[in-house]
C-alpha cells in the first residue's frame, strides 16, 4: 500500500517564490541514499506548484518548510484515491464460509418461524370457519322456519284485513291439508319404489358379480388355446366397441348436420328448388338405366314372341287356378253358412255359453257378406281386365308377326321402328306388371277369406 506521507525535502516550495530553472549548485544537492521517492508519483518528475512556476528537479531546499503552512487537500498529502478492486478478504477459509452458512441459517429460521405464525393462523381462521359455517347452517334452518310462520302470519293477516269468513279459512285449511296427505302418500310410495329399485338394483348387481365370477371361472378351466383366443375376442370385441362409439358419434354429428342443412333448406326457396330439381335428375337417371338395362337385355323378335306366348300360357293357368280357388271359395262360404244357421239354433238353446262364440262367427259373417257382395264386381273387374290383357296380347303378337316379316324383308330395322318395338315392350311389361299384381291380389283375398 502507498505511504499517504510524503517528505518535506521531495515537496516544492509553494510560498518562497525561489523557482529554480536551472541546476541547482553543488551545496544544496541532496545527499544520494537520503531521497524517498513518493508512491503515488512516478519516479523522475516533479510536482507543479500550486502559486509558483515549473521545476525543474527535485531536491532538498536550504529553506525551513512547515507541513502545517500548506491546507490539506484532495490532491494534497494523501494523494489520489483510486477504486478498490476484488473482494476486501482475500483469502477465504473455513470461518468465513461458516459465518456466511450461519447468516443463511437464521434467515431461514426466522422464514421458517414466519410461515409457522401464517400457517398456526390460518388454522385458527379455519376452524373458526367451520364454527360459523355450522352456526350459519343452523341459522338457514331458523330463518327458514320463520319464513313459512310469516308467511301463514301474513295469509292470516290478509284474512283478517279481507274480513274472510271463518268457513272460507277452514275450507282452505281443509283443501290444504288434503294436498298434503296426498303428497305424503305420493312420497311414501317414491320411497318404497325407490327401496324396491335399489333392493331389486343390488340383486341384480350381486347376481351380475356372481356371473362374472363364473365366467372367469369358466375361463380359467379353459384350455390354453381357448384361453388365447377368448382374450383374442375380448380385444377385438372391445376395439368394435370402441369403433362403435366412435361411429355413433360420427352419425349424430352428421344427423345434426342433416337437421341444420334441412332447416336451412326449410327456410330457403331456391335451395328447396334445387333439391327438387337434384331428386327429379336422379330419377331421370335411374329410369335411363333401367330403360338401357332393359334394352340390353332384349332379344330377337322371334325370342320375344316366345316369351309372350309362354307369359300368356302362365297367366291362362293362373286364371284357371284363381277360378278353381273362387269355386273353392263359394263351397267354403257356403258350408259356414250352413255352420252359422247351425250355430244359430244351437245358441237359442246355449246362450250364455256361447255367447261369445257367436259374436265372433257373426263378425265372421259380416266379413264374408262383404266379400260375397263385391265379389260380382270383383270378378267382373278381373274377367275385363283379362279380356283386355288377352287382346292387347293379341295385338302384340300380330305385331310381332308384322315385324317378323318386316326383318324378312329389309336387312336392317329403322330407328323409328325400334322405337316402336320398345314402346309396345313398355306396354306389354306393364299389363304383365297388372296382370300379376292382380293375382297376388286376389290370391291375398283368398289367404284372408
Amino acid at each position: 500500500m502507498a505511504s499517504n506521507h510524503k517528505p518535506s525535502a521531495a515537496r516544492p516550495v509553494s510560498r518562497g517564490g525561489i523557482g529554480l530553472t536551472g541546476r541547482p549548485p553543488s551545496g544544496i544537492r541532496p545527499p544520494s541514499g537520503n531521497i524517498r521517492v513518493a508512491t503515488g508519483m512516478p519516479p523522475g518528475t516533479a510536482r507543479l506548484g500550486s502559486r509558483g512556476g515549473p521545476i525543474g528537479t527535485v531536491g532538498v531546499l536550504s529553506s525551513q518548510i512547515k507541513v502545517a503552512d500548506r491546507p490539506v487537500t484532495q490532491q494534497g498529502l494523501s494523494g489520489m484515491k483510486t477504486g478498490m478492486k476484488g473482494p476486501q478478504r482475500q483469502i477465504l477459509d473455513k470461518s468465513y464460509y461458516l459465518g456466511l452458512l450461519r447468516s443463511k441459517i437464521s434467515e431461514l429460521t426466522t422464514e421458517i418461524n414466519k410461515l409457522q405464525k401464517e400457517i398456526e393462523m390460518y388454522n385458527q381462521e379455519n376452524s373458526v370457519y367451520l364454527s360459523y359455517e355450522k352456526r350459519a347452517e343452523t341459522l338457514a334452518v331458523e330463518i327458514k322456519e320463520f319464513q313459512g310462520q310469516l308467511a301463514d302470519y301474513n295469509m292470516l293477516v290478509d284474512k283478517l284485513n279481507t274480513n274472510t269468513e271463518m268457513e272460507e279459512v277452514m275450507n282452505d285449511y281443509n283443501m290444504l291439508k288434503a294436498q298434503n296427505d296426498r303428497e305424503t302418500q305420493s312420497m311414501d310410495i317414491i320411497f318404497t319404489e325407490r327401496q324396491a329399485k335399489e333392493k331389486q338394483i343390488r340383486s341384480v348387481e350381486e347376481e351380475t358379480e356372481q356371473e362374472k365370477q363364473a365366467a372367469e371361472g369358466i375361463i380359467k378351466n379353459m384350455p390354453p388355446e381357448k384361453q388365447v383366443k377368448y382374450i383374442e375376442m375380448k380385444t377385438m370385441n372391445e376395439k368394435l366397441l370402441q369403433e362403435l362409439d366412435t361411429l355413433q358419434q360420427q352419425l349424430d354429428s352428421l344427423n345434426m348436420k342433416k337437421e341444420s342443412l334441412e332447416s336451412e333448406i326449410a327456410h330457403s326457396q331456391v335451395k328447396q328448388e334445387a333439391v327438387l330439381l337434384h331428386e327429379k335428375l336422379y330419377e331421370l337417371e335411374s329410369h335411363r338405366d333401367q330403360m338401357i338395362a332393359e334394352d340390353k337385355s332384349m332379344g330377337s323378335p322371334m325370342e320375344e314372341r316366345e316369351r309372350l306366348l309362354k307369359q300368356v300360357k302362365e297367366d291362362n293357368q293362373e286364371i284357371a287356378s284363381m277360378e278353381r280357388q273362387l269355386t273353392d271359395i263359394k263351397e267354403k262360404i257356403n258350408q259356414l253358412n250352413e255352420e252359422i244357421r247351425q250355430l244359430d239354433m244351437d245358441l237359442e238353446e246355449h246362450q250364455g255359453e256361447m255367447n261369445q262364440k257367436y259374436k265372433e262367427l257373426k263378425k265372421r259373417e259380416e266379413n264374408m257378406d262383404t266379400f260375397i257382395e263385391t265379389f260380382e264386381e270383383t270378378k267382373n273387374q278381373e274377367l275385363e281386365r283379362k279380356a283386355q290383357i288377352e287382346a292387347n296380347i293379341v295385338a302384340l303378337l300380330e305385331h310381332c308377326s308384322r315385324n317378323i316379316n318386316r326383318m324378312k324383308q329389309i336387312s336392317s330395322i329403322t330407328n323409328q321402328e325400334l322405337k316402336m318395338m320398345q314402346d309396345d315392350l313398355n306396354f306389354k311389361s306393364s299389363e304383365m306388371q297388372k296382370s300379376q299384381s292382380t293375382a297376388r291380389n286376389l290370391t291375398s283375398g283368398e289367404e284372408t277369406i
